[in-house]
């Protein structure tokens, strides 16, 4: 059993040492070195030191050592030439690792992390963290854009967004559009319940029981909606919504309706329709601009809240749970308000062309 000379301590001493080793505040490596000589002082060997300390016997024999040679506050510090070693960063170095953040990417991978970058430029990661955290760059992030390319893109949104905030007097505004092949997926097993601790857990792994295709117009004023599922969404089934929402609507009043640019909506049939009911008038929504048409954000809230995380046995469970969506929708909702004139959505595009 290997016992080291013991260190004598005093009673202001001792009292720092245990106050060391009690302090919520104090680092870990002072607490322990602190522990170590409080406990060699007690008489116990290098081995039961190490052993309640949890630590090796060589490192207790160094401290106490060190603590007989040098006093209590050789335990706040390392020797020189211990340690981590600190990595000097020069301006080139900097350059190159945001430089290659920026222009390159590391092979067969589509973008850096901490570690190959390390590698590639031969630092620590976390001086590569240091880096981009002071340049603003974040590798590990992806952000969706798209500019429409319409050459009609300014008239359209400008009809559009003048629909939303200066509604026409003695009509109604409709955004309309379709939630296409909503499945009907049934988890494998059980959804197991939320507890204290644990999420609610599902299975990765589902069997599939057909498809339904939901049709939406969104009363952009009181934000109310009316919502069928048919099994297709062809021109017929357009026409035939079309219909129905026509018929929920006064007869003295015109239906402005927002729609886009999906060909099912410039079918020839939908056009002969058209003519034959003059109330009602399509306006169509950018190319590629989704985010304009104010039905989206309605089927952004059925597909979080209600069928992303359920389980359905089949097409008509699927569609009976969005019936009950709508009509408490419709019983407890609230319009979604548009605030952004043209001028700002426009500014806003061309600082995008700029970036």
């Amino acid at each position: 059993m290997s016992i080291s000379p013991r260190p004598s301590l005093t009673a202001d001493t001792r009292a720092l040492l245990a106050r060391n080793v009690q302090s919520p505040t104090a680092q870990a490596r002072l607490a322990q070195r602190s522990r170590i000589i409080l406990l060699a002082a007690d008489g116990l060997s290098d081995t039961a030191v190490a052993a309640h300390v949890g630590c090796t016997r060589q490192k207790v024999g160094v401290w106490v050592r060190r603590f007989r040679e040098e006093g209590s506050a050789c335990l706040v510090r390392d020797r020189p030439g211990r340690g981590r070693k600190r990595t000097t960063m020069t301006p080139e170095k900097v350059r190159e690792i945001v430089d290659l953040t920026r222009l390159e990417k590391p092979v067969a991978q589509t973008h850096w992390t901490l570690r190959s970058m390390a590698k590639r430029v031969g630092v620590a990661p976390s001086s590569v963290h240091a880096v981009w955290a002071a340049h603003n760059l974040q590798p590990h992030r992806v952000r969706g854009w798209k500019l429409s390319l319409d050459r009609d893109f300014a008239g359209k949104l400008a009809d559009v967004v003048g629909l939303y905030l200066n509604p026409p007097d003695k009509a109604v505004v409709f955004s309309i559009d379709e939630k296409s092949q909503i499945q009907a997926l049934e988890r494998s097993q059980p959804i197991l319940p939320l507890r204290e601790g644990l999420p609610e857990r599902q299975t990765h792994d589902y069997t599939r029981h057909g498809t339904t295709t939901l049709f939406s117009a969104l009363n952009t004023v009181t934000g109310k909606v009316i919502g069928r599922c048919y099994p297709r969404h062809r021109h017929e089934e357009f026409i035939h919504f079309l219909s129905e929402v026509e018929a929920a609507v006064p007869e003295e009043i015109a239906l402005h309706v927002v729609v886009d640019n999906y060909a099912t909506h410039k079918h020839g049939n939908v056009k002969a329709w058209l003519e034959e009911h003059p109330r009602v008038t399509l306006h169509f929504t950018p190319t590629g601009c989704s985010w304009v048409n104010l039905v989206e954000r309605f089927f952004s809230e059925l597909t979080t809240k209600r069928i992303r995380r359920d389980s359905f046995r089949s097409v008509a469970e699927l569609e009976a749970a969005i019936d009950e969506f709508v009509r408490h929708h419709n019983a407890n909702g609230k319009p979604y308000v548009w605030k952004k004139t043209f001028e700002e959505i426009v500014r806003a595009i061309n600082r995008s062309y700029a970036d």
